[in-house]
């Protein structure tokens, strides 16, 4: 039987497939949320084929693109999935190739495990408690046993150390001036500022990697956007921080909207 990182592992690699086939069609079936975020072919389906392989789990989900499910319901969880089917839709329409695939266990609050997989990049990521961080980039060890697939991974951070540089990660899509102003104001050590733009949760995996120094989001972000990714920030030794208390980003509030945060 598989364990559950070995279903959520599967389920993001068979979403990552599905979006895939829609990502080479010409036409995404574009639709605009409530939220005026866009939603494409590629989200729905990825969705249903994740909820379909996750439910052997037999934990509650709470998807992007599922039902709103009421606080005084879910309240009560201790341990779930948190899931995007596809982060970074507006990547995918540009097809710029930086869009993911994130699923989140979620315990008391905390993201405890987390699968990224980034299909075009066929970068997959993996952040497990007591074992550390992965990065998968051969595909044919993708469906292995987790023992197999992590033996053939890199561990992170890999150890990108740049003495000369500084290297921060934006969104390519949110830069705003609020980050502007945090960037300016980074004590770097005498380091010159590097600025990285990047899609999706890639961001936080490359502060994960050692490629980025720190990410500031100083912008809206829910917390299906996070959770998955900072499993694989923590695996890896380092944290998601609220930039207000600087606490641990948490998850499952009444608002599943993030605070602004800091990922370092």
């Amino acid at each position: 039987m598989k364990s559950n990182y070995e279903l959520a592992i599967h389920a993001a690699v068979k979403a990552g497939e599905a979006i895939m086939k829609v990502y080479g069609e010409e036409d995404f079936g574009i639709e605009t949320k409530e939220d005026n975020s866009p939603l494409t072919i590629a989200d729905t389906r990825a969705h249903g084929i994740i909820m379909e392989l996750l439910k052997d789990a037999k934990l509650p989900i709470l998807s992007e693109e599922g039902k709103s499910i009421p606080y005084m319901n879910r309240s009560w969880w201790e341990k779930f999935w948190l899931v995007d089917p596809l982060d970074g839709t507006k990547e995918f329409i540009k097809r710029n190739g930086e869009f993911t695939v994130n699923i989140a266990l979620i315990e008391e609050g905390k993201s405890e495990f987390g699968v990224v997989y980034a299909p075009v990049l066929n970068e997959l990521y993996v952040g497990i408690p007591g074992r550390g961080a992965f990065l998968c980039n051969n595909e044919k060890n993708f469906y292995q046993p987790l023992d197999y697939l992590l033996q053939f991974a890199e561990q992170l951070p890999t150890g990108h150390k740049d003495e000369k540089h500084f290297r921060v990660v934006a969104s390519r899509s949110h830069f705003n001036e609020e980050t502007e102003a945090f960037v300016n104001a980074l004590d770097t050590a005498g380091k010159e500022i590097s600025l990285v733009s990047k899609g999706s949760s890639l961001k936080l995996c490359m502060v994960a990697s050692g490629e980025a120094d720190i990410y500031p989001r100083l912008g809206p972000t829910m917390e299906w956007d996070t959770a998955a990714a900072h499993a694989v920030v923590k695996a890896a030794g380092k944290n998601v921080y609220r930039v207000d208390t600087g606490e641990e980003l948490e998850y499952n509030k009444e608002n599943l909207l993030n605070p602004y945060f800091v990922v370092r």
